[in-house]
């Protein structure tokens, strides 16, 4: 079952007795779980018949009591188990689940783990219960997740709006979501989320940012890039070597990439580079601006300065060295 057809059914009150729930992506997992605990009791009848257990700390045996107990002054029992993949001895299930109890829902949630499909319990569960697989989505349909969010929510989000978010945040659904949701509370009706709202509300500075330093490289405006790297220099706490290194090559790699497809369409680039589609001229102008070789160096000098901070055979005594490294490869070949 899809996404949208396991919320719609909830909706509808048409439950299954057993929902497990797998993948690299939390968010949609977490959103099916907690719409269950929500929708399925009313808080009265949640006191004696929901129980909410955490992988680690559970015991199978006891789950499956809990779950082949009858309801008390309710229809339904709800049994949630976080962090499934962290249960102990979970091929146990295979039993209840090839008969499970027609009074209690079991929600598992099993994150960033894929169940081993030869087993006897994957195979109980895909013919006996909801399996769905959560797949983290790829950097390229971010920001059209972004604009399908917030129009679901009533409001309106500019294009390069979403991409910055994107560029920011990056695949991460949960920190999107809940950027966003507090983005929701200080909008204006009718207003259209610009990247300057995103800038102010999500605190992504104007001027120093590493996406502000990525634009200033790719453009080899080395006067601001330093100006940028003086600020990170003098704010570490905000920008620290690891977050902006890892940034910078991912960056690099892109245009590294786009360098080499440079003739390919603009929409099968974007798709191939995994950009955002809105970003891809930036990145075709920066590739424009350096040589393959030029850029295989830069590479090199960021894998370096990654080690370096990293603390990994570092020369340098701070930050500043390594940022610096990486500005002075960029500017000669």
């Amino acid at each position: 079952m899809t996404f949208d057809q396991i919320i719609k059914d909830i909706n509808s009150k048409k439950y299954h007795p057993v929902y497990f729930l797998t993948g690299e992506e939390p968010y949609y997992i977490d959103q099916i779980a907690h719409l269950i605990e929500q929708k399925v009791l009313n808080e009265s009848e949640k006191a004696f018949n929901q129980l909410v257990v955490y992988g680690k700390d559970a015991d199978i045996r006891s789950i499956v009591d809990e779950a082949r107990q009858y309801p008390m002054m309710s229809a339904l029992r709800v049994v949630i188990v976080r962090e499934a993949q962290d249960l102990k001895d979970i091929q146990i299930l295979d039993k209840y689940i090839a008969n499970p109890s027609s009074t209690t829902i079991m929600v598992l949630c099993y994150k960033y783990k894929k169940l081993d499909k030869r087993t006897a319990l994957a195979k109980t569960l895909a013919s006996n219960a909801v399996f769905y697989e959560s797949k983290k989505l790829y950097e390229n349909q971010v920001p059209s997740w972004i604009i399908s969010y917030v129009e679901q929510n009533g409001y309106k989000i500019a294009s390069d709006a979403a991409g910055l978010m994107t560029e920011y945040i990056g695949a991460d659904l949960s920190k999107l979501s809940n950027e966003l949701d507090k983005v929701f509370i200080n909008l204006k009706d009718n207003s259209i989320i610009t990247k300057d709202i995103v800038r102010e509300q999500i605190g992504i500075s104007k001027e120093f940012n590493v996406f502000e330093l990525q634009t200033a490289l790719g453009n080899r405006n080395f006067t601001k890039a330093a100006v940028i790297i003086r600020y990170f220099i003098q704010n570490p706490g905000d920008n620290p070597a690891v977050m902006v290194v890892a940034n910078l090559f991912s960056y690099f790699i892109k245009v590294h990439a786009v360098k080499i497809h440079h003739n390919t369409n603009d929409t099968e680039l974007a798709k191939s580079v995994g950009v955002s589609p809105f970003f891809i001229k930036d990145y075709k102008q920066a590739a424009k601006n350096y040589t393959i070789d030029h850029l295989y160096n830069i590479l090199q000098s960021i894998k370096k300065a990654d080690m370096h901070s990293k603390g990994i055979g570092n020369r340098r005594s701070n930050d500043g060295g390594i940022f610096k490294d990486i500005l002075i490869s960029c500017m000669h070949y």
